[in-house]
């Protein structure tokens, strides 16, 4: 199976949601089904069933962090030699042309890519548009809601 890229951020933060999986939320679980098996009747007991199916969420989420991070390639992007150009783990601000609204994106691993938090998966094609431009390029890209053209204003690299 092919490496999968991700920031030393990125696999810090599913390493914290392993760890709570397993030191917090497992045990609870545990906890609640042994108290619902405890009222007796294990049929008609919608306690233990809630319980049990959220146990098969947390466990198939445990698996999934582990697998994520057994194969993620954890790249330091404070000693990437980038010649000013985007790559991947890059924090970019652009200005939207038409509009002049500023965003900024940070390119990351797929796993790690958060929309809400402004982390864009290096899969993706905004991502794909950017890597491999500068600072002062200005680039078109289709998304979802048509054809759209931004500048890009500055490139960092910060961990």
């Amino acid at each position: 199976m092919k490496r999968a890229p991700m920031t030393a951020k990125g696999a810090e933060r599913l390493r914290g949601e392993l760890d709570r999986l397993k030191s917090e939320e497992r045990p609870r679980i545990i906890a609640q089904i042994a108290e619902a098996r405890a009222h007796g009747d294990l049929k008609e007991n919608a306690e233990y069933h809630a319980a049990r199916e959220l146990q098969g969420f947390i466990e198939g989420r445990i698996k999934e962090l582990e697998a994520a991070l057994s194969f993620a390639e954890v790249i330091d992007i404070s000693r990437l030699s980038t010649n000013g150009r985007i790559v991947f783990g890059a924090t970019v601000d652009l200005v939207e042309e038409t509009s002049g609204d500023e965003v900024t994106y940070q390119i990351v691993g797929d796993l790690e890519a958060d929309i809400k938090q402004r982390l864009i998966a290096v899969n993706s094609p905004l991502a794909r548009a950017l890597i491999g431009k500068s600072e002062g390029d200005s680039f078109e890209f289709q998304a979802p809601n048509g054809v759209r053209s931004f500048e890009i204003i500055s490139v960092k690299y910060t961990v």
